[in-house]
Order: C-alpha cells, then sequence, then structure tokens
C-alpha cells in the first residue's frame, strides 16, 4: 500500500463502472444542498407571510366592517332625525310615544359614571404600580402582582351585583339621599375593577426604567421618593398614559355594570345620587328583542354605538399624540 493511501479520497463508483464525482462545493458540501435548504427557507418564509398578511387584513376587516355597519344604519337613521336635533335636544325618550332624540342624557351617565370611576382608579392604581416597582421586594412582588390582578379575572356582572346589593347599601348610610339606582356605586365598583389594569400595565413601564436613571440620581444626592417623583415617572410617563387612556376607554365602554347598578332613566344631570342611563346600558336595553329591526328605535342603538366609537376614537387619538409630543420633548 502507498504511504499516502491513508489520505486518498475514494470517489464512489457507479453500477457502470463511472466514478460519481460530486460538484464543488465550499466546506465539502454539495452545492445542491444550500440551494435545496434556501429553496425550503424562502417558501417557510412566504407561507409565514402570507398568514401574518391574513390576521393583519383580518382585523383590518373587521374593523372596515364594524366602521361600515354603523355608518350606513346611522344614515338611514339621520333621514328621518336631523343631526341637529340629536346634538340640541336635551331628552332621551326614543321608546316613548313622545320621541326626543337628544343624545346629550347619555352622554351626561356615561361620563359621569366614568369619571367616578376613573377618579378612584387613578391614584391607587399608580400608588400600587410604585409600590410594586420601587418598594416591594421580589418574593412580596412575586405573589401581590398576581393577587391584585385577580380582579380583572372576576366577570362584570359579578361586579354589577356586588354594587348593587353591597356597595350601594353601604354609600346609603354615608351619603344622603343616595338612590337605590345611582352612577356613584357604580362608578365606585368599575374603579375597583380598572385598578388591576392601571396597576399593572403601569408597573411594567416603571420596571422597565433603566436602572441606572436611578442610581444617576442617588449618586447626585437625590432621595427615594424625589428619585421616583422626578425620574422615574417622567420616564414611564409613556406607558402610564396609554395605561390610563386604555382605562378610560374601558371604563366609557363598560355595560353591566352600569346596566344593573346605575339605572336606566336617561336624565341631564351630574348629581351622582340619581339613576342615570349610560351608552352602553340604553344598547342592552334596546337588543333585548322587544324592539323591531328595522325601525326607527332599533336603529338608535347604532347612532349610540357611532357615538362611542367616536369617543373611543378620540381618546386613542389623544393618547396617540400624548406619547408623540413626550418622545420628541425626551
Amino acid at each position: 500500500m502507498p504511504p499516502s493511501s491513508s489520505l486518498t479520497r475514494v470517489s464512489p463508483v457507479r453500477q457502470d463502472g463511472s466514478e460519481d464525482t460530486p460538484a464543488p462545493s465550499s466546506f465539502g458540501v454539495p452545492a445542491s444542498a444550500p440551494i435545496l435548504g434556501r429553496r425550503v427557507s424562502s417558501r417557510s418564509e412566504r407561507l409565514l407571510e402570507g398568514g401574518l398578511l391574513t390576521c393583519a387584513l383580518v382585523s383590518v376587516g373587521t374593523t372596515l366592517g364594524i366602521v361600515l355597519i354603523l355608518a350606513v344604519e346611522t344614515v338611514a337613521f339621520f333621514r328621518v332625525v336631523s343631526p341637529w336635533q340629536l346634538v340640541s335636544d336635551t331628552e332621551w325618550t326614543p321608546l316613548f310615544a313622545e320621541k326626543h332624540f337628544g343624545i346629550w342624557p347619555l352622554v351626561s351617565g356615561t361620563l359621569l359614571t366614568a369619571g367616578i370611576a376613573m377618579a378612584l382608579a387613578l391614584p391607587l392604581g399608580l400608588l400600587a404600580a410604585i409600590y410594586l416597582s420601587e418598594f416591594a421586594g421580589p418574593r412580596l412582588r412575586r405573589w401581590l402582582k398576581p393577587a391584585l390582578e385577580l380582579l380583572a379575572g372576576i366577570p362584570t356582572i359579578v361586579y354589577g351585583y356586588f354594587a348593587l346589593v353591597f356597595v350601594t347599601p353601604a354609600l346609603q348610610k354615608v351619603v344622603p339621599g343616595l338612590a337605590g339606582f345611582n352612577s356613584l356605586g357604580a362608578g365606585v365598583v368599575l374603579g375597583v375593577m380598572l385598578i388591576p389594569m392601571i396597576s399593572s400595565l403601569s408597573e411594567d413601564a416603571l420596571f422597565a426604567v433603566p436602572h441606572g436613571l436611578r442610581e444617576g440620581a442617588f449618586a447626585l444626592g437625590a432621595g427615594r421618593l424625589p428619585t421616583i417623583m422626578r425620574v422615574v415617572l417622567p420616564s414611564a410617563m409613556s406607558g402610564i398614559a396609554a395605561s390610563v387612556i386604555l382605562a378610560g376607554s374601558r371604563a366609557v365602554g363598560e355595560t353591566m355594570i352600569v346596566a344593573i347598578a346605575a339605572g336606566q332613566q336617561p336624565r341631564l344631570t351630574f348629581d351622582p345620587r340619581v339613576p342615570v342611563e349610560t351608552m352602553t346600558a340604553y344598547v342592552v336595553q334596546v337588543s333585548m328583542g322587544d324592539t323591531p329591526t328595522g325601525t326607527l328605535e332599533y336603529r338608535t342603538i347604532f347612532v349610540v354605538g357611532a357615538g362611542l366609537f367616536l369617543m373611543t376614537f378620540a381618546m386613542n387619538a389623544l393618547s396617540h399624540s400624548f406619547k408623540r409630543r413626550f418622545r420628541t420633548a425626551a
């Protein structure tokens, strides 16, 4: 055997006796293998891209469908009732014999209940987020945050009956003239339901602030509280604002709590002690099946739905503008 036989590369031999010499490639891999790998990868990427595009189109199409239905039914409503009557009248009685189509009683009830809820949920949720992010130890944070988020898993109808049978009787002992159905009890319970949303999202925003900013403030002689108020909170303001706007949209669009505890009496008032009717509660009232489809009374739920859509759209646009302004200033 020649000395170099151990290093000699033997080519495979076909049945006809000819040698099967592999195509030249780098690193000893046939040139066809990378090409085949590229083809498989390209096909997978196209399938993945198509799936993601389909998901995006489904969400966009659903939104466009909702907007189209609201627009068609609202236009049909305005063929009978003028938009001026909708914004100038102060009574809302489309189901009565003497019909009035002023939407302001529903808007005032919605804003009153949502305002009470945000007045309770915003300070408590933000303080809970600050404690979880800046003061609580790792072990306490691990069980306290999930325990707080359990409030978000309770069905809203349970909150509604809790407001009706427990919170309202308790408030009647300290608030004179409080009716059995009122926006105060509904707003308080709605605010309790919104605390986990604000605290969880705000805590995530505070926790994401780089620790070097805190160390830099401590190095300059700032205490813990000034560091939180002047460094951490401004740095996380974008996420905090997003959580507040999201909670406000949830408060405006909440249905079961206000439908059960706030009453169904549309009146233009900002007195939290009397029964009111919100926009979502009216939609529930008309959607019970007693109103014939295609009638003017039936189309009022789409007008109210369009008003809710415009309100939440304006709140989201305000949130986006605020975040962009904050990032530009930063």
